[in-house]
């Protein structure tokens, strides 16, 4: 610990050896279940390591939360959305012990889950529809990436495949069906979706500089570890040399991601065997109606004699033709890497291209080599090998990782509160015997997400109340024992999505691009003239444009992470702007007057009371309480309010639900 501290403090560089006690490197191993005296309320494993904890600090657990908060918060945390008042009514009146346990089920397997938490993962992956840096040019095929992730999560693809497929897909399809073969390509976007300077006029240092943001990533992303850091000079806190950087530079130095690297650098696309998109299908369509057109009145023009009109026709014709067949021709491709000339990097001193060293084979970091060692063949880059070790049974970070992940989206708060750092500057795990026991469980169970996700939603820890337990407060008032349930604000994709559904606009169409009107690598934003963007658009939230350099209002206001890096937690704000921006936003006003025209177009509804009471089960899911009808009746009767017309009355009545803090929390 003393020499962790003058590390630290001193920021000397440091080797190997000196880290053999680095938590987040030791071997993964189950943990035994700790013993509790109250096995009633720890019927869970993961239950049973957080109330031993509190029984060791005298800290008891609050109740279970109702059914209707229960039901939001794991409808929510699973798909995003709130529960419908049918789904809602129906969890309410079965009264059978299985009830929650066919919620979960249901949520699982909705299309909606993959949505959810592939956002979550497109966080982690810095997703965006734009290249960002010096020029803002459109990754018309990142939405194919994005895609990918939903239906990956949607299936519940081995979280070890999901992490190779990424790193090294395209080495991996050469006996798969062509829909396969087109999957693993498409995966290997994540390598390429990145920032990258692509008016840099030194190629070198622009193709290093790709490299350097590849390995920041897969680090911070797969291991923990900021491996970015020993570009320069060896870690100045983790057992990360400069030997250990270039040696996975290597590996990504022999790897194609930039189809040219000449001004305007283009990024690598891989040519794909499935069929065109609906837009290329679109677009065909009309210039075969146009052809067809310009054909017929070719012939009513011969008909006639006009020889300038026929000569001019033809002409149009035969472009339209021209185009037509170069559409029909068109590939159809996605970003994504592809093998390259292999070969080892010698070290760059200082981090400088221009001033080399010694030269270093490819291959991982030697801190790690206890996890196994990587033999790359003389012909290969290395990425299928790096991918088996980083998921290989020995391997004590991947699983960690995803572990930690996982609780944090749960919960809003990782065991380790540095998601994206292992190391030393990192956080230590306030609960280390779960999270390995968690780590363990991913891997032994076959690395199913959702498996975890039953596991965590089940327990009594997740469907503890948000209510407040004086003694427990006093004693943890930071709830770090988890004694309640941790509320916490919609996140900026969660709360448009939720007002678009309560209101009945939202549209559930899945995937496609989000680019309207725009081509692939076409300059789309410069901050001055020039936006090419729409967010317009009833679709989920997750199909809407990232712009790096211009990232929706709306979502930036609401904490949305920097999609120029890898973000694995998210920020939470409470500032006034907020509450200024739902007060007059399209989206919520929108949403009011689409709710007060359902109410006052809804026959069944007999009078003012029966309409506020309908207000409130389809905005917070519950019935009103006798003070509150009293309040909705006294506000909608008030002078100021009578003097408006009923559309309007019921419009403010309705966004002001739509701002209450039950509405924008979960509890």
């Amino acid at each position: 610990r003393l020499t962790t501290l003058f590390l630290i403090f001193t920021g000397l560089a440091v080797h190997a050896e000196e880290y053999s006690t680095l938590w987040s490197l030791e071997p993964l191993s189950r943990q035994a279940l700790p013993d509790v005296l109250d096995g009633n309320w720890a019927n869970n494993p993961l239950d049973r390591f957080i109330y031993a904890r509190m029984q060791k600090a005298g800290v008891e657990p609050g109740g279970e939360a109702s059914k209707q908060s229960l039901l939001r918060r794991v409808t929510f945390d699973l798909t995003g959305l709130p529960p419908s008042e049918v789904e809602t009514r129906n969890f309410l009146e079965d009264s059978s012990p299985e009830a929650y346990e066919k919620v979960i089920a249901r949520l699982l397997a909705s299309p909606r889950y993959g949505e959810r938490w592939g956002r979550h993962w497109l966080d982690v992956a810095r997703y965006a529809d734009s290249n960002g840096l010096d020029e803002n040019i459109a990754h018309g095929n990142a939405w194919r990436y994005r895609d990918w992730v939903v239906s990956s999560f949607n299936a519940d693809k081995p979280f070890d495949r999901f992490v190779l497929e990424q790193l090294a897909g395209d080495l991996l399809g050469q006996d798969a069906s062509k829909n396969d073969r087109d999957s693993m390509l498409i995966a290997t976007g994540f390598l390429s979706l990145g920032t990258k300077s692509l008016a840099e006029g030194d190629l070198g240092k622009l193709e290093m500089d790709i490299i350097d943001e590849q390995l920041d990533t897969i680090g911070r992303t797969f291991m923990g570890l900021t491996l970015g850091c020993a570009r320069c000079h060896d870690h100045k806190y983790d057992p990360i040399s400069t030997a250990d950087y270039y040696a996975l530079a290597g590996i990504f130095k022999s790897t194609r991601t930039m189809e040219s690297l000449k001004r305007i650098a283009k990024w690598n696309e891989n040519v794909l065997s499935q069929p065109p998109s609906a837009a290329h299908l679109e677009e065909v369509g009309k210039l075969n109606r146009e052809v067809a057109r310009l054909e017929a009145a070719l012939a009513a023009a011969q008909g006639g004699g006009e020889k300038d009109l026929i000569a001019q026709t033809k002409n149009t014709l035969e472009k339209n033709r021209k185009q037509l067949a170069e559409l029909k021709a068109r590939q159809v491709t996605a970003m994504g890497v592809r093998e390259g000339e292999p070969v080892d990097l010698r070290i760059h001193h200082r981090g400088s291209h221009l001033d080399l060293g010694e030269p270093v084979s490819r291959g991982i970091p030697a801190a790690l080599e206890r996890a196994g060692r990587i033999r790359v063949a003389a012909g290969a880059s290395g990425r299928l090998e790096l991918g088996r070790w980083l998921t290989g049974p020995e391997h004590p970070l991947t699983a960690r990782v995803i572990a930690n992940r996982a609780w944090r989206w749960h919960f809003g708060r990782g065991l380790v509160d540095t998601p994206d750092n292992f190391g030393i500057r990192g956080g230590a795990p306030e609960n280390r015997g779960l999270l390995d026991w968690l780590a363990c469980r991913i891997r032994d169970s076959g690395w199913s997400v959702k498996d975890l996700n039953r596991l965590v939603v089940s327990s009594r820890t997740y469907r503890s109340s948000s209510r407040d337990v004086p003694l427990s407060a006093q004693r943890d008032p930071e709830n770090r024992l988890l004694w309640r349930w941790p509320v916490r604000r919609l996140e900026a994709e969660a709360l448009r999505d939720a007002v678009l559904s309560v209101s009945g606009k939202l549209d559930l169409s899945v995937g496609g691009p989000a680019l309207k009107h725009v081509k692939n690598r076409e300059f789309l934003f410069d901050h001055t003239s020039k936006d090419k963007t729409s967010y317009d658009s009833p679709r989920r939230t997750l199909y809407l444009p990232v712009i790096r350099n211009h990232v929706y209002d709306a979502l930036m206001l609401f904490d949305f992470p920097d999609p120029a890096v890898p973000n694995g937690n998210r920020g939470t704000t409470t500032v006034a702007s907020q509450g200024l921006f739902l007060m007059n936003s399209e989206i919520t006003l929108a949403a009011g007057a689409d709710l007060a025209a359902r109410l006052l177009e809804d026959r069944s509804l007999g009078d003012d009371a029966e309409r506020s009471a309908a207000l409130y089960s389809i905005i917070l899911g519950r019935q009103p309480q006798e003070f509150e009808s009293r309040r909705c009746l006294e506000f909608l009767q008030s002078a100021e309010v009578t003097a408006r017309p009923p559309a309007l009355r019921w419009q403010a009545l309705a966004h002001v639900l739509l701002l209450s803090n039950e509405f924008l929390h979960l509890r």
